[in-house]
């Protein structure tokens, strides 16, 4: 019987400009788990973390650069996977990064792009991803009267 795991955080990372940009990152080559794709920050909770407190750290790690602001969103993924035949509920953040920000990949990552929506749709391929961008636009840029609810201090 598969196990249900909540180790995982997905955070979609975007700039208000006109129109909002969001970062994708493409995985190294190298990479054992989906070389290549095209995908938003994620990462695994590490014990005894928080989860806002592992999208902060995992922002850092992938990209080199803390938010501005953090919020979380009314958006959990779930997914399955196969080699350990787990599935998996991950919260969904968004976090807010100044327009000069400076992107510093991890090895994890060999490129990144700022994108419109409708670019990283495209590049996006899980649609727990896809969905994940959208509600970030709904929610949180398009400053949604529940946003004030789903802002993290740190």
């Amino acid at each position: 019987m598969p196990e249900i795991n909540f180790k995982i955080v997905e955070v979609v990372v975007f700039r208000k400009s006109s129109p909002p940009e969001f970062l994708v990152l493409q995985r190294s080559d190298r990479d054992q788990i989906y070389p290549g794709l095209w995908q938003i920050v994620s990462g695994g909770i590490e014990q005894g973390e928080k989860a806002y407190e592992a999208a902060l750290r995992e922002i850092e790690e992938e990209i080199g650069m803390p938010p501005t602001r953090i919020f979380n969103t009314p958006l959990t993924n779930t997914f399955y996977f196969h080699t350990n035949d787990s599935v998996n509920v991950s919260p969904v953040f968004a976090a807010e990064v100044g327009p000069a920000a400076v992107v510093r990949l991890s090895p994890e990552h060999k490129q990144f792009r700022w994108l419109k929506k409708e670019e990283a749709m495209l590049l996006l391929v899980w649609p727990g991803q896809k969905k994940a961008v959208e509600t970030v636009c709904d929610f949180i840029i398009h400053e949604n009267p529940a946003r004030g609810f789903m802002e993290i201090p740190f």
